[in-house]
């Protein structure tokens, strides 16, 4: 799965990369430690072409009433992502892009506490997950734009880490990923070819990052691997500090 990510590349570089032709660069603030529920940065094809957006990470379909009683959607599954009912419409009429800078996985180690590694492109660039979006609409006519974040199987290396990653998208299948119904199939297939992720590093980080409220450069600094536990056992004594989410 993916349940925490990093974005610091700023507005220009997304600008080029995806090729827009206009942006907000306050979208882009650096951030090492993205969780569910939080907005997120999302690209997709807009009636004026394509636009980077704010959206919120945890999908609600657009048939959902009660969203206290929805569980949180953050990833969708490639594998059945065209038969579930909450994915079936997005998945062919609003596919979209999330860049990221990398993102966290846990490694569980036996009976004790799981090791957090940052997982990136060699050289820090910038990722594209592949991803869907929907517009969840309330009784009282308030909008909200959501999103998840497909994942595939991990393939080698990453695959001693966790069974699940996110899926990427290359520059050269944008256009693709980002196209109409029409080319849903073809652009399905470009999940089924994700293969061995030789250009992405893995280093074992601090348990910091477990916790949401943290969010600074010394998350994704390599550190030496605590199998005991220690750094999260003295974290857990510091004082905590409100979360602040912000608000894109």
């Amino acid at each position: 799965m993916c349940g925490r990510f990093v974005l610091t590349a700023d507005g220009e570089a997304i600008k080029r990369l995806f090729r827009l032709a206009d942006l907000d660069a306050r979208l882009f603030v650096p951030r090492y430690n993205i969780a569910p529920t939080q907005p997120i940065v999302v690209i997709r094809e807009g009636d004026r072409g394509r636009e980077a957006v704010p959206m919120r990470w945890g999908f609600l379909p657009s048939w959902v009433k009660d969203t206290a009683k929805f569980p949180l959607i953050i990833n969708a599954r490639a594998e059945d992502i065209r038969a579930k009912p909450a994915f079936r419409n997005a998945i062919r009429r609003r596919r979209c892009l999330v860049p990221a800078s990398g993102f966290y996985e846990w490694q569980a180690r036996g009976k004790g506490p799981k090791q957090p590694y940052f997982i990136g492109p060699t050289g820090m660039g910038t990722l594209a997950f592949a991803g869907i979006w929907e517009t969840w609409i309330g009784a009282d006519g308030s909008e909200i734009d959501t999103a998840a974040i497909v994942t595939v199987a991990a393939g080698p290396p990453l695959d001693a880490l966790h069974h699940r990653s996110p899926a990427i998208i290359r520059p050269e299948d944008f256009d693709l990923w980002l196209s109409g119904e029409e080319m849903t199939e073809a652009a399905l297939d470009l999940l089924a070819e994700q293969g061995m992720a030789t250009d992405l590093v893995a280093v074992p980080v601090s348990r910091r990052v477990n916790r949401a409220v943290d969010d600074d450069p010394g998350l994704i600094e390599p550190v030496r691997e605590d199998p005991a536990g220690e750094e999260e056992k003295k974290a857990e004594e510091a004082p905590q500090e409100p979360v602040q989410q912000r608000l894109l």
